[in-house]
């Protein structure tokens, strides 16, 4: 079973959870002759929602890569959690608003054995199906499935808010729905605000995790003619589809097809092991007794001399073309681009007087 059948797979249990959870809310209404118990039942009805936008958003996820959409549809997963998100956010705000109300306008209410046992069989299948399906949410890391679990373990905390306040109101006839409601809100408004952002976030372009950072450059690294990795940049199209760049060192001696098939053999392995498409970019490595191989040394030293500059590379000295190019990535204390460059680029130039100089500032893009 491949993730997408896990996510439909999981959501089709909360379906049905709340769908039996609703049955037996009705039936003990119905013979109970309470409207109020068969409304809550109607509520479970609705609470299946989430699961069924997960289902859908995860279907249309699938949908294969087309003209308009070259790299799939995988994004629409984050549209899901979104959607589920506010749909929380919402019961928040809805909630925090009754609750106040009853705080400056309490009401007495009533408590019978039979809701009392309905709010425990409530509370117990909510604690275990929002556990279950934001556990399988963060297994399969998928935004929509963890913000449908805490949908469900949120309805819990509230019915067993509902509990305590009808144990206090029994024992000494004091009512703490409106205190207790509008504490949980305050919870619940908080917890939509971060489900909202990692889809959010996922959708505007987030770093990358600095353990995966390490993991790449240590394994490319391991390839046999490189001597340094930079520039790893990655790109989401969903939690299945990555795009992704970086650029290795390599020495000026290696031929055209000797770095031919090292790029492909990189981008293959990052393929298989990360599922990344990524594109390999090349910087030549001086070697030699030359000027090229002198300047490279003396520039290279001066720049990572500077304690505001994290990394140099890239480094390029083209005769023909009369140019000099250098990378270099400056730490985070650094927001004026252009006078670093300014600055780097007038300690270069005695070094070569009738040359241009261009550095390039590079910026991390990892955590």
């Amino acid at each position: 079973m491949n993730r997408s059948q896990e996510i439909i797979r999981t959501s089709w249990i909360g379906i049905v959870a709340n769908v039996l959870l609703a049955g037996f809310k009705a039936a003990v209404g119905i013979v109970a002759s309470s409207v109020a118990i068969v409304m809550d039942a109607v509520n479970n009805l609705s609470d299946a929602l989430s699961s069924v936008i997960t289902i859908v958003g995860t279907k249309l996820s699938q949908r294969p890569a087309d003209r308009k959409h070259p790299f799939g549809h995988g994004r629409i997963e984050y549209f899901s959690a979104i959607i589920i998100a506010v749909i929380v956010l919402s019961a928040g705000i809805t909630s925090l608003i009754e609750s106040v109300g009853k705080i400056f306008n309490p009401t007495e209410p009533e408590y019978t054995t039979t809701t009392l046992v309905v709010i425990v069989v409530a509370i117990v299948v909510k604690l275990v199906l929002g556990q279950y399906v934001k556990r399988k949410g963060e297994q399969l890391k998928s935004d929509a499935l963890i913000a449908s679990g805490s949908d469900a373990l949120f309805d819990s905390v509230i019915t067993l808010a509902t509990l305590i306040s009808a144990g206090v109101m029994l024992l000494w006839g004091v009512s703490l729905d409106g205190i207790l409601g509008a504490l949980i809100s305050v919870v619940i408004i908080k917890a939509g605000v971060e489900m909202l952002a990692s889809p959010v976030n996922e959708l505007l372009g987030t770093s990358i995790p600095a353990n995966l950072t390490k993991q790449i450059i240590h394994e490319v690294s391991a390839f046999e003619g490189v001597h340094g990795v930079y520039d790893i940049i990655l790109h989401n199209y969903g939690p299945d589809v990555r795009i992704g760049s970086l650029h290795i060192s390599v020495h000026d001696t290696m031929s055209a097809h000797e770095i031919h098939s090292l790029t492909r053999k990189i981008s293959v392995f990052m393929n298989e092991k990360h599922g990344i498409i990524m594109t390999v970019g090349v910087y030549a490595v001086a070697t030699g007794e030359n000027r090229r191989f002198e300047l490279q040394s003396k520039v290279m030293n001066m720049l990572a001399a500077h304690k505001e500059i994290v990394q140099v590379h890239g480094f390029l000295y083209s005769e023909k073309d009369n140019m000099l190019s250098v990378d270099v990535v400056p730490d985070v204390s650094i927001h004026d681009d252009a006078a670093l460059v300014s600055k780097l680029a007038s300690e270069i130039q005695p070094l070569v007087p009738d040359t241009q100089v261009v550095v390039v500032v590079d910026h991390n893009y990892s955590e």
